[in-house]
């Protein structure tokens, strides 16, 4: 099992910037992937970034150029930063961890941090 809990949500006005922190703890050495998702009330929840154990990222186009995915697995923490962040930005956030490939495949999910984005 693999527990993932996420920080730094939280109220910003338009063109802010907000940095999110997901800790993973468990069994976390199998784990490939680990990403972030945005869920809206009405809407599917929609991924926005992730990355590998390689290094590599992977952005969704409505946040590429304005986000940022980055690892520290001496910590075993991924981080989303955020800039310019939009009204349309607001949604609750959850940090995602795979086993195998992202956004394709989630094996564990954390239990979500609010970000809201004042006009």
């Amino acid at each position: 099992q693999v527990q993932l809990v996420e920080s730094g949500g939280g109220l910003v006005q338009a063109g802010g910037s907000l940095r999110l922190s997901c800790v993973a703890s468990g069994s976390i050495f199998s784990i490939n992937a680990m990403g972030w998702y945005r869920h809206v009330p009405g809407k599917q929840r929609e991924f926005l970034a992730c990355v590998r154990s390689s290094g590599s990222t992977s952005y969704a186009d409505s946040v590429k150029g304005r986000f940022t995915i980055s690892r520290n697995n001496a910590k075993n923490t991924v981080h989303l930063e955020m800039n310019s962040l939009k009204p349309e930005d607001s949604g609750v956030y959850y940090c995602a961890a795979s086993y195998s490939v992202l956004p394709n495949v989630v094996d564990y999910w954390g239990q979500g941090t609010q970000v809201t984005v004042s006009s």
